[in-house]
């Protein structure tokens, strides 16, 4: 049984330490400026889209064109200091939301070549070990215990 190999790569190690240094640079430069959400937080909070951004963008530019329009319990300064970080962390959140991806496609497509490989070592050892192979035994052994299968327990019934 031959395995399709879909991608043939090797990424040097010093590639993935510049990588790392700069990711981790992109992340200390910006962490003053960056805020986490719980889950709960998240939930609550209006969400913007390709059409709210364009909506929020278009009443920036009616509010410098017509300011008689802004309400006074509207803090303007701060409409505006979040427009400009939405206008400017976009490009950056779609590079990051690409990046992360692309590195998501090819763990996938490397982890799945990677396990269908190791499956059929195993399957080899396993049936050395079954034919009597002294040296496959301890190596089937370390194995199988990967494969140990649960037995099926049903759900309990509800009363």
């Amino acid at each position: 049984m031959s395995t399709k190999n879909q991608i043939s790569v090797e990424i040097p190690s010093n590639i993935i330490e510049e990588v790392n240094q700069k990711l981790q640079q992109c992340k200390t430069l910006l962490a003053p400026y960056l805020q986490g959400l719980t889950t709960e937080e998240r939930k609550a909070l209006f969400k913007m889209g390709d059409k709210t951004v364009a909506t929020v963008q278009k009443v920036k530019s009616y509010m410098e064109t017509n300011p008689e329009f802004i309400p006074a319990y509207m803090d303007k300064t701060e409409f505006l200091k979040d427009e400009a970080v939405v206008s400017s962390l976009t490009p950056i959140g779609n590079l990051a939301t690409q990046l992360a991806s692309d590195i998501e496609d090819t763990l996938t497509i490397t982890g799945s070549e990677a396990l269908m490989s190791a499956l059929l070592y195993y399957g080899t050892a396993k049936e050395a070990a079954d034919k009597g192979v002294t040296t496959a035994k301890p190596i089937y052994d370390d194995l199988s215990q990967r494969f140990v299968r649960r037995g099926f327990k049903p759900a309990a019934k509800k009363e």
